[in-house]
């Protein structure tokens, strides 16, 4: 018998070196998603999303500079292949730079549509969106 699925990620994290630089990419940023903070500890972090889903951006825990990883990326899932396209120009408006500009990344031109970019910091991050397959009779 099959176990019922179990939500994956409860939250993704990313490193800065400007808290309030950071927060301001992300609350216009994230407000194409319809989502805004939940939470905020002073000086140190703020988080965005949902009660069962959240982003934060924080200053790291060791004091150290945040630093990118190379290969780590967080994956935004859009609401259509037009939102893919607003968060893409938003982040680059806002100071991001481009990673992939927007577009399909089948092996045959289909889903999913990706568009990458990276925040003031350097995160990269990817908005996505997979058409959802057609019901079967």
């Amino acid at each position: 018998m099959a176990k019922a699925a179990h939500q994956l990620i409860g939250h993704a994290v990313v490193g800065t070196n400007d808290l309030a630089s950071a927060a301001q990419f992300y609350d216009k940023l994230f407000a194409l998603f319809g989502v805004g903070r939940i939470l905020e500890q002073p000086g140190r972090a703020i988080y965005f999303g949902t009660t069962m889903l959240e982003f934060g951006v924080i200053n790291p825990y060791d004091g150290g500079p945040a630093a990118t990883g190379n290969g780590n990326m967080v994956a935004l899932s859009a609401s259509s292949r037009d939102q893919v396209d607003q968060v893409h120009a938003l982040a680059l408006q806002l100071g991001g730079s481009d990673e992939g500009a927007p577009g399909p990344r089948g092996p045959d031109g289909s889903d999913p549509y990706c568009a990458y970019f990276r925040d003031r910091d350097g995160n990269k991050l990817l908005a996505f969106h997979v058409t959802p397959p057609e019901p079967r009779d």
